[in-house]
């Protein structure tokens, strides 16, 4: 009878001992997913990004064409464009950076509606409207990677995958976010 009792007793063990290693692979396989799955979804937020970036320029030259003496708004957008171009995977840095980018194309924009014949002109409208899907993507991309970090901020804080976390080094990761009320709406592109 004893003999039994003890069988029982280190089945029941290695039972336990089974279920905890097994929630253990669960737990860190879905912060591997999360982690995964935020950084990828940072990838599709860059190549936005770099949607946007390509634009510029070519905006930037078909605006010159028709506001030359405007250098000091043509000289802020290039810097902020290059400026956001070099942040690479600080997510904070990059906020900061493409907030920046943001306002110098309002201020383009402000300088083109002066323009009505810039604002006619079928290369800056197509520009234009490019400009509008990119932001809208931009957006789309940016809600999505913020979304992937909830969750997986959520996986690192709640228990017991918290303990997982921290026993494997899973980090909190920043969201991208946008600091200033005026900054969170897209540039004005209506001409």
């Amino acid at each position: 009878m004893e003999l039994a009792l003890i069988v029982i007793l280190v089945l029941g063990i290695i039972a336990v001992v089974f279920v905890l290693v097994v929630a253990l692979i669960i737990i860190y396989n879905r912060l591997v997913r999360l982690r995964n799955t935020s950084e990828q979804a940072w990838s599709d937020v860059d190549v936005q990004l770099q949607r946007r970036y390509d634009l510029i320029p070519n905006l930037v030259e078909t605006v010159k064409g028709y506001a030359s003496h405007e250098r000091e708004t043509f000289q802020a957008v290039t810097e902020a464009r290059q400026q956001a171009m070099n942040v690479s995977d600080d997510v904070v840095k990059k906020a900061e950076a493409e907030n920046m980018l943001t306002q110098t194309l309002r201020s383009l924009f402000a300088v083109a509606e002066n323009y009505p014949e810039l604002k006619a002109n079928e290369n800056f409208l197509d520009l234009q409207n490019q400009l509008s899907e990119v932001e809208e993507q931009i957006q789309l991309a940016r809600r999505y990677y913020n979304a992937v970090v909830r969750d997986l901020n959520n996986a690192t804080e709640m228990f017991p995958s918290n303990i997982v976390a921290n026993i494997f080094h899973f980090e909190r990761k920043e969201y991208f976010e946008l600091e200033e009320p005026e900054a969170r709406q897209a540039p004005e592109v209506k001409f």
